[in-house]
């Protein structure tokens, strides 16, 4: 299984759940992401769905699991400290897509 984005790339984070993720219980993108712009930082390789597998299911297809930096502002409105800082959040691929194309 190859990733779709390469360290680097400038990423968008789905606001609404992807076709896959819809009607489970368990979601690992964090809300307060979604809709948000970051760079990947790392490719971390194919991994079982964890969407899938904390709802019984065998996590499969596998997801590239990547780790996503975003600048500290984007993410916290009222941030008011250094605006080089950043927070790296492991996001898998199906809930990114490039950002030009949202």
């Amino acid at each position: 299984m190859s990733a779709r984005f390469a360290p680097g790339a400038v990423v968008r984070v789905a606001r609404e759940r992807p076709a896959i993720s819809r009607g489970r219980q368990h979601i690992r993108t964090p809300h307060y992401v979604r809709g948000l712009t970051g760079t990947v930082a790392e490719v971390m390789g194919p991994f079982r769905n964890p969407e899938g597998l904390a709802v019984g299911e065998d996590g499969l297809p596998m997801q590239v699991l990547y780790r996503v930096r975003f600048p500290l502002g984007s993410v916290w409105e009222r941030y008011e400290g250094d605006p080089g800082n950043t927070v790296d959040i492991e996001i898998y691929e199906h809930w990114l897509e490039p950002a030009h194309a949202a």
